[in-house]
Parts: structure tokens; sequence; C-alpha cells
């Protein structure tokens, strides 16, 4: 089995100075190409290909990703803001031309194919979880299980290529591992006050909030002691440390069940890796204990 090495080569297609200089792109979702790649790795038909399969879908995933992230908002923006969006949109769109391009110089198409009606499946399930949002349709649990879908769905196209206990388990532990990262990324909205708006938490406390906190939060009111006084109230910390033991076990519990030494070695190393961004985490989340 080939070392993991696909953040480094994305570095090729990612670390532009334009980029660097002028806008932020999202976190490279390491654990599931990880994953991906160590799975790939144990099937017969596609053993020697895992490495580049996950190398484009990085590629996929970061150009969705990007895309994501461009403000749609009205209103007036300054030059930096501006170049920022602008640089944001071609960036999505110039990773997933690459995605296209590794493929088609592999003689891939029909993995172009697949991958591709994936990437239809992820924009109709954003487009439903947006209208949800928008209507104020969603509780914090449906909100949590729509972003594991989302989190999820390009790399089950893979599921068809698997073969043994890593095709019957493959979904089962990409979910959980997805929530490991949903949860990372929760927490970390949980230190920016303007991220709160149609967070995790901010449709916690819209289900168990006061009649005056709903209308501030509908107000998109974000002032830094409201949402601190928020996240004590309703110990969202707390219960997103809860949210993540459960999901770090159901891991760990669901690799116990795999036959392949060489499968549970990657998922170890993996899982070191969440563990170490935990540890990021862990002064917030002690005080809630």
């Amino acid at each position: 089995m080939k070392p993991y090495r696909v953040p480094q080569l994305a570095k090729k297609y990612v670390d532009y100075d334009m980029i660097q200089n002028h806008t932020q792109l999202p976190a490279f979702p390491d654990s599931r190409l990880h994953l991906l790649q160590a799975f790939l790795s144990e099937t017969r038909s596609y053993a020697e290909k895992a490495e580049l399969f996950a190398l484009v879908l990085s590629l996929v995933q970061l150009g969705l990703d990007t895309h994501d992230e461009i403000d749609v908002e009205d209103g007036s923006r300054s030059e930096r803001e501006m170049r920022s969006r602008q640089l944001k949109v071609l960036a999505g769109d110039y990773f997933s031309g690459r995605f296209y391009q590794l493929l088609a110089q592999a003689g891939e198409i029909t993995m172009i194919a697949k991958i591709s009606q994936a990437v239809c499946e992820v924009n109709g399930l954003k487009i439903t979880l947006y209208l949800r949002m928008q209507q104020t349709a969603i509780q914090a649990d449906d909100y949590f299980s729509s972003m594991v879908q989302l989190k999820s769905e390009l790399f089950l196209a893979f599921q068809d290529l698997l073969e043994g206990a890593a095709a019957l388990y493959w979904t089962e532990l990409l979910h959980a591992l997805s929530r490991c990262e949903i949860v990372l990324e929760e927490l970390a909205r949980c230190k920016v006050p303007a991220r709160f708006h149609q967070s995790w938490a901010y449709w916690h406390v819209l289900q168990v909030g006061t009649a005056e906190e709903l209308q501030m939060l509908k107000g998109q009111q974000t002032e830094a002691g409201f949402i601190s006084g928020l996240f004590n109230k309703y110990n969202i910390h707390a219960k997103l440390a809860a949210l993540l033991q459960q999901a770090v076990e159901d891991v760990r519990m669901i690799a116990g069940k795999l036959e392949s030494d060489k499968l549970i070695q990657e998922l170890q190393h993996i899982m070191d890796a969440v563990l170490y961004k935990i540890a990021g985490f862990a002064p917030a989340l002690n005080e809630t204990r």
C-alpha cells in the first residue's frame, strides 16, 4: 500500500501565490481522502489507481467547497473582498477542470461520468438543504444529518469498486468519519460569532431558545457577547463534544470489524490525525465537563 501523500500531490494544483495572497481556501478533506485511498488500495482492480482517484476527488471536493464559500449576500464590498470573491469563483472552476483533465489523461472516462453524476447529486442535496434553511424548516439534527450526507456523497460513488469487508463497511465508516469532521468544523465556527448564523448551534438554539432570543437570531444578531451567552446557557460545547465522542467511538467500533490489518493500521493513522485536531479544542471542551 502506497503511503498517503495526496495533500503533497495536490499542492501542484492549489498552491498559487495569487490565491494564497488574496483569498483563503477551505480545509483540505484529508480524513476522507486518506480513507478512500486506503480502501481502494485493498481492491485488486483499482489498487494501482487508488492515489490518482483520491487526488482527483480532492480537487473536485475542494472545487465544490470553494464555491460554497463565495459570498452571495447583497451589499457593497471593498476591493479586497471583491478580489477574494472573484478568486474563489475562478479557483473552484479551475480545480473542477483539473479533475477532468487528470482522468482523461489516464483514460478513465467511466470514472469521469461516475464522479460527475456524484457532483450532480451533491448539488441537488445542497439545493434542498439551502431551501429548508431559508424557510427555517430544519432542526439541528436534520442539519447535522444533511451535512453528513453532503460530506459523504462524492465518496459514496466508489462503493461499487470496493471488495469484501471494505465494501461492507464503507458507507458506515465514511459517515462516522464525516461526523467527526463536521463537529470539528462546528467547534471552529463557535470561535467566530459572525459564523454563528445557520451553524449547528444556531439551529439548536432556534429549537430551545426564548422568544426574545429567536427574534434576535432571526435578525442575524451576531454581537459577540450575545452569542457567547447562548453558548454558555445552552451548553453548546458540551453537546458538540458528545457528538464528537460518539463519532470517534463509532469509527473505532467499525474498525474492529475490518479483516485487513493494513486497513486497520491506515485507519489508526487517520484517527491519530483527527484526535490531534480534537486536542486543539480540548480547553473549550473541558470547560463544559
